[in-house]
């Protein structure tokens, strides 16, 4: 073992829509924003504090493809990856820096009967075996954590 692990797990609700970008030769490559929340009771003043981070989803090829069909702005997904951080040279000159996650593997967790539409039978990229966090999540019918004291 090298000593080393680059590993990200989220679950999380999505941003805005999936967006897809084609190569010549067929690959693909698709990215959506994705907000995780932490809420909590300030201990003070007793008021329910919640803070949203966001995330830079990459998803490549077949998975993409995937996501675009059947992912839409607000539903709730697990995905599991690495973190690449990436650079470049802006329109401007100045030099732009972004953290992605680069999805290996995710589980979407809206349940699609509710809202009409096609409930697909396996999310995962290539022929690995979907992983889901302990415990099967059900279905979250609004965007709420749970109210508790613990600070994560």
């Amino acid at each position: 073992m090298s000593g080393t692990l680059n590993k990200v797990m989220l679950i999380g609700h999505l941003g805005d829509e999936v967006k897809i970008h084609y190569f010549e030769g067929g690959n693909c490559i698709a990215r959506f924003p994705l907000a995780t929340n932490e809420t909590y009771t300030n201990r003070q003043t007793g008021e329910k504090v919640t803070n949203t981070d966001w995330h830079n989803i990459v998803v490549r090829n077949k998975a993409a493809e995937i996501c675009e069909k059947y992912l839409s702005k607000g539903d709730k997904i697990y995905v599991e990856g690495r973190l690449k951080n990436r650079q470049w040279q802006g329109e401007d000159g100045n030099m732009r820096y972004t953290t992605e996650v680069h999805v290996q593997d995710f589980t979407f967790l809206t349940n699609k009967n509710e809202s009409g539409g096609p409930q697909p039978t396996g999310g995962q990229p290539q022929s690995q075996p979907t992983q889901q966090p302990t415990g099967s999540p059900a279905p979250v019918q609004d965007f709420e954590e749970e109210d508790d004291d613990l600070p994560f």
